[in-house]
Parts: structure tokens; sequence; C-alpha cells
């Protein structure tokens, strides 16, 4: 990841902006975040109807991101996603 161009975050942040939701942003969380070895984690809001579905769902948002900003999956290895909350609509 450390030989991917400096404008490959802003794009992948740009085309994942409408999945930056007004509580992320009121709880100050970035939508995407640089790390110091090259690497990036990346915060959005899916509906899905389960824990399952929801990873899947942001797997396939995120690698299209990514083919968007012009980079392959074998480019930018995507770790297992992690689901922090769910709101259960109660």
């Amino acid at each position: 990841m450390s030989d991917v161009a400096d404008s490959v975050p802003f794009a992948v942040e740009r085309k994942l902006a409408p999945r930056h939701t007004e509580v992320s942003e009121n709880e100050g969380l970035r939508l995407l975040t640089l790390n110091e070895d090259g690497t990036f984690s990346i915060r959005l809001e899916v509906e899905a109807p389960d824990k399952y579905e929801a990873e899947l769902d942001a797997m396939r948002i995120v690698t299209a991101a990514l083919k968007d900003a012009g980079l392959s999956e074998s480019g930018a290895p995507l770790g297992p996603p992690a689901v922090t909350g769910i709101d259960s609509g109660l």
C-alpha cells in the first residue's frame, strides 16, 4: 500500500462520502483514516438485515470505491470488516 499515489485515499474518501452519516460526523468519526504504515481504515454505514450481510455489503462498497480510485484488489488487499454498531430499529 505504500506505493499508492497520495491522491488515492482522497479519491476513495470522495467516493464513499455519501456513506458518512450525520451520526458519525456528530460523533467526530472520520470516514477514512490514514495510518502511518500506508494503510487506511474506513468507517461507513450500511443497511443490512444482519451482521453477515452488513460485512458483505461493506466489502462490496469499499472494493468498488478502491477500483474507481484505480486500485485492484491485489493492490489494496482488504482486511476483515468489523461491525461496530447495530441499530435494530427498536
